[in-house]
C-alpha cells in the first residue's frame, strides 16, 4: 500500500480536513485547487459513490457517461456562456472553435433527451453520472472544498408535468437523506438559492460542522431550516411616533453605523444603513435598518440582475456625486432606484445620511421624506428571530454544503426547445429537475465531523479499511506469523483489512492507525505470544481496549462491524 504520513501540518492547509488529508497521505496537490487522490483516498472516494450510486439505482436513476468538454453552442443556446462568468473554463480547439470544460451538465444531457424523447410514453426519466467537473475558482482553497476540478453527481429528472417533477424532487431529496445517513453523518436539508443554476425551490443538503463555510438557521421546534442566503426574514414591527421635523446635524467622522451611533447616542434601531451597488449596469440604492445586514443574494434575486456588486467610490462620485459614509435616500436621484427592506416603511423620525460629508438628517420618514421604489425582504436573518414555520425562535450553525437540488422547471427545456406530445398529440415543454453531490466534499466534510487531536475518526462505512492489524514488533516473528493469520482470516470472512508490517517502530504505527483513522485496531504485542489475546482498540474511544482471545478476533470484529454497517 502506498500511505506516506506526514508529521508537519503543510503550510496551504487551513482548514481540518485539508490538513489531516493531506498528513494522511489521502490527496496530493497537483496545482492551487486540483488534487490527486492517492489509494487509501481513493477507496474513501469509491465508497462514498457506491453508497450514491446504490440509491440512486434504487430510485430509478439510470448512469450514463456525458463529456467534460462542451461545445459553446449549447451554452450559448440557454444564455449562460456569458452569464456564468470567470469560472466557466473555456478553450479553443485548432480550428478555433469555442469549448469550456463542464462546470454542471445541463445543456449536455438536454441535448441529448430533446432528440431521443418525443412523446410522453417515454418519461419520466432519471438520468445521472459520476464525473468531474471544472471551475475556475478565483481563489481555490480548504483543499477538497473549493477545487477547480471535483468529481460530482448529478442527476436530471425529465417528466412530464410539475407535479411529476414534484415526485422526482421527493424521491431524489428521500435518496440524499439516505446517502449521507448511511456515510454517518449529521446533517441537515435547508431551504437555498438556486444561484447560476436556475429554478425557484432548493434545497442544500449542509453537514454540520464548526468550520463549514455556510451560515443557517434553523428551529429546534420543527422541521425548519434554511440558508441564510435564502432564509426569509420577517419584518419587526417598531412603534409609530408622532412625525417630528427633519433637520440636517453635524456629525464629523461617523460614518460606520456605529460611530453614528455613539456621536448621537442613538439606538441603531434608529437609523438607516444605505449600501449603494451596481446591478448589471444601473446604480440602485438599498435600505436596510442600521442594525440589519444587506442579504445580497436577496437583492439579486427581487432586481432579477446577473451581476450585483457594491459600488466604489469613484462610481458614486461619478454618477451621483454623493460622499462614502454619507450617503442617505432624501433627494436621491430619480436614475437611481431606491431598494427598501420590509422593515423601512415602518420606522419613523429616523437618522439617514445627508448627502453632505459629515452631516445626517435626524426625523426622517419614509414617504413624506423620500420614495421607495421597490420593497422586499432584503436582510440578513439573525438567530433569535421568530420561525416563519413554528412558535419557535431560530438558532443558527454552520455547515458544509455537500449536496444540493433543484426544481428547475422549463428554464433548460424551453431554452433547448425539449419537447415531448401528450396523449393529444400538442407538444409541451419537459420539466426538469436536477441534483448534485460533491463527492470529495462529503469526504471532507466527513472529516470535519469526526476528528479529534490525533487524527480522522472515519464512519465504518467510509472508513479506507474497518480493520488494521499492527504488529507491536516486526521482528518477532511470532507475532508477524500471528497477526497474518488474523489478517488473512479478516479477509476471508469478508472484513476491510490491512496489516502494518512495516519495520517501524510501534509508537510510528499507533501515530498513523490514529492518524488515518481505521475505526479498528488490532493490536498483536507480547500479550499475544504470552496469553494467547490480542488488545482491540475501537479509533472513536481509543481508552476502551478489550482483550479477545485471538481464536474469538473473527467473529467479534464481524459483530462489530456489522453493528455499525450492517449485514455484510
Amino acid at each position: 500500500m502506498l500511505v506516506n504520513t506526514l508529521r508537519e501540518v503543510p503550510a496551504e492547509a487551513e482548514i481540518v480536513s485539508h490538513k489531516l488529508l493531506l498528513r494522511a497521505g489521502f490527496i496530493k496537490k497537483v496545482a492551487s485547487g486540483i488534487y490527486s487522490y492517492l489509494p487509501i483516498g481513493w477507496r474513501v472516494m469509491q465508497k462514498i459513490m457506491d453508497i450514491i450510486r446504490d440509491e440512486m439505482n434504487k430510485a430509478g436513476g439510470l448512469e450514463l457517461g456525458l463529456p467534460s468538454i462542451h461545445p459553446a453552442e449549447l451554452w450559448l443556446e440557454t444564455g449562460r456562456w456569458n452569464v456564468y462568468g470567470d469560472e466557466l473554463f473555456r478553450l479553443k480547439d485548432r480550428h478555433q472553435r469555442d469549448f469550456c470544460l463542464g462546470p454542471t451538465h445541463e445543456e449536455v444531457l438536454t441535448d441529448i433527451v430533446r432528440k431521443e424523447v418525443s412523446s410522453y410514453k417515454q418519461l419520466p426519466l432519471l438520468l445521472y453520472q459520476i464525473q468531474n467537473k471544472y471551475r475556475d475558482e478565483r481563489r481555490p482553497r480548504f483543499g477538497l472544498m473549493r477545487g477547480r476540478e471535483f468529481i460530482m453527481k448529478d442527476l436530471y429528472s425529465f417528466d412530464k408535468d410539475v407535479e411529476g417533477m414534484k415526485i422526482s424532487y421527493k424521491k431524489m431529496y428521500n435518496a440524499y437523506v439516505n446517502i449521507f445517513k448511511r456515510c454517518g453523518l449529521e446533517f441537515r436539508a435547508v431551504e437555498a438559492d438556486s444561484g447560476a443554476i436556475g429554478g425557484k425551490t432548493s434545497h442544500e443538503f449542509m453537514v454540520l460542522a464548526q468550520n463549514g463555510e455556510a451560515e443557517i438557521v434553523y428551529c429546534p421546534n420543527c422541521e425548519y431550516a434554511a440558508n441564510v442566503e435564502k432564509a426569509e426574514a420577517y419584518p419587526e414591527v417598531l412603534p409609530k411616533e408622532e412625525l417630528k421635523t427633519m433637520e440636517k446635524v453635524y456629525t464629523p467622522g461617523a460614518k460606520t453605523m456605529d460611530k453614528l451611533a455613539e456621536y448621537l447616542d442613538v439606538l441603531k434601531t434608529r437609523t438607516i444603513k444605505t449600501m449603494l451597488y451596481k446591478a448589471d449596469e444601473e446604480l440602485v440604492c438599498v435600505l436596510v435598518r442600521g442594525d440589519r445586514t444587506v442579504n445580497e443574494i436577496k437583492v439579486k434575486n427581487l432586481l432579477d440582475c446577473v451581476n450585483l456588486e457594491i459600488a466604489n467610490e469613484a462610481v458614486i462620485q461619478e454618477e451621483i456625486g454623493i460622499p462614502m459614509g454619507y450617503v442617505g435616500p432624501v433627494n436621491m436621484p430619480k436614475k437611481v432606484k431606491i431598494v427598501a427592506d420590509s422593515e423601512i416603511n415602518n420606522l419613523s423620525n429616523i437618522i439617514v445620511g445627508a448627502n453632505k460629508t459629515d452631516y445626517h438628517l435626524i426625523n426622517v420618514n419614509p414617504g413624506r421624506d423620500f420614495r421607495i421604489d421597490i420593497e422586499g425582504d432584503v436582510r440578513v436573518i439573525e438567530e433569535g428571530e421568530k420561525c416563519p414555520c413554528s412558535a419557535g425562535t431560530l438558532k443558527k450553525a454552520r455547515g458544509i454544503e455537500v449536496g444540493q437540488v433543484f426544481q428547475l422547471g422549463t428554464k433548460y427545456s424551453e431554452a433547448l426547445k425539449a419537447v415531448y406530445a401528450d396523449e393529444k398529440g400538442n407538444n409541451n415543454f419537459i420539466v426538469m429537475g436536477c441534483y448534485g453531490i460533491g463527492v470529495g466534499r462529503t469526504m471532507a466534510a466527513a472529516i470535519e465531523q469526526n476528528h479529534d487531536q490525533d487524527g480522522i475518526i472515519w464512519p465504518m462505512t467510509i472508513a479506507p479499511f474497518h480493520a488494521v492489524v499492527i504488529p507491536v514488533s516486526s521482528k518477532d516473528e511470532q507475532q508477524i506469523k500471528i497477526a497474518e493469520d488474523i489478517y488473512q482470516g479478516l479477509k476471508s470472512s469478508g472484513i476491510e483489512v490491512i496489516m502494518d508490517d512495516r519495520d517501524e517502530r510501534a509508537g510510528i504505527k499507533f501515530k498513523d492507525a490514529d492518524l488515518i483513522g481505521y475505526p479498528l485496531q488490532i493490536i498483536v504485542g507480547n500479550k499475544t505470544t504470552t496469553e494467547g489475546t490480542v488488545d482491540l482498540v475501537m479509533r472513536k474511544n481509543k481508552e476502551d481496549k478489550n482483550s479477545v482471545q485471538v481464536e474469538n478476533v473473527f467473529e467479534v470484529v464481524k459483530n462489530l462491524v456489522q453493528t455499525h454497517i450492517g449485514s455484510l
